[in-house]
């Protein structure tokens, strides 16, 4: 492995005085043998890429929704770890040449590097030490953060791919939809919406802030009191335990589980008699949702299926 490392930084070393003769007289593309390039500025610094990349390997999920909202297909990702495979809402059959290359927080670099990808998208969040070994193997750009951010992190990602304006549209439309989906749900839109997460030994609320909150936040849908998170500086999510479940009541319930010891764990809890207590419960408004979509799609794609199922459960 480290040969073929040297090997490829050997390479981007001797790719990057290319690049910097070029920059001469254009100093935001140039002409290599290996065709155009653009800078993009990232959380890391400054980096050129391809103009039209062809072999992209992603190391987050966001960066996979990205792709696929965008027509294209990753060559490899990292998997989420207690959650196995990519995000399946776009169909298998769009993920069937995708390659393995590690999990999120630890990307296998041998290989990716085997994967020959002239561009490696991930997050400074996630994979910062991971940084200068990536680099070595192609050229790589990090978004700062994860979910909070997952707007400009898309479209970072899509000015990157060479699909800035596709990115913009994009979203564009996501956002227009959202605010139109809200002012026409009437009085259902009065509902104040919880959003609760299993996760291996814990459980979640999740905030305005997380990916999912914003989403609803786009909508104008109320949140319980609890979940706005005013006392937190983080107002991603906060966590509850089994016997203080009664705080993630909501006039509507929205439940996910990340991972089958996770989803084993919540039956347990919603079997018990303090979830059965809960207003919505009684009211028959708890609704199980995909993890993939509500939590770890972060983006324009995912952000669409969470509308998709506002509109199915809020208008029944």
């Amino acid at each position: 492995m480290r040969r073929r490392l040297v090997a490829a930084l050997a390479a981007a070393v001797a790719l990057g005085v290319g690049l910097t003769a070029c920059s001469e007289s254009d100093p935001v593309a140039g002409t290599t043998a290996g065709g155009d390039t653009r800078e993009i500025t990232h959380a890391m610094g400054t980096t050129k890429v391809p103009a039209h990349p062809q072999r992209v390997v992603v190391l987050d999920s966001d960066k996979i929704d990205t792709m696929l909202s965008l027509g294209m297909t990753p060559v490899g990702a990292t998997n989420t770890g207690e959650a196995k495979g990519w995000p399946t809402y776009f169909g298998a059959d769009k993920l069937a040449s995708i390659k393995d290359v590690g999990q999120i927080s630890e990307p296998d670099i041998e290989a990716i590097n085997a994967l020959k990808p002239d561009l490696i998208l991930g997050s400074k969040f996630r994979q910062e030490k991971f940084y200068d070994e990536l680099s070595a193997v192609a050229p790589t750009v990090f978004t700062e953060k994860v979910g909070i951010t997952w707007k400009e992190n898309f479209l970072l990602d899509g000015k990157a791919l060479g699909k800035e304006q596709e990115a913009k549209d994009l979203l564009a439309q996501y956002e227009t939809r959202a605010k139109e989906f809200g002012a026409k749900l009437g009085d259902a839109a009065k509902q104040k919406i919880s959003i609760v997460r299993f996760r291996p030994g814990s459980i979640r609320v999740y905030g305005p802030d997380s990916f999912s909150g914003i989403v609803l936040g786009d909508a104008g849908l109320p949140r319980p009191e609890r979940q706005l998170l005013a006392n937190k500086d983080d107002k991603r999510f906060d966590e509850v335990s089994p016997e203080r479940i009664g705080e993630v009541d909501g006039d509507v319930i929205f439940v996910t589980a990340f991972g089958e010891k996770a989803a084993a764990e919540q039956a347990q809890v919603t079997g018990g008699s303090l979830w059965k207590n809960l207003s919505a419960v009684k009211a028959n408004k708890v609704y199980v949702v995909p993890d993939e979509v509500w939590m770890t799609g972060i983006g324009v794609g995912a952000a669409n299926k969470i509308l998709d199922d506002l509109q199915k459960y809020l208008t029944a």
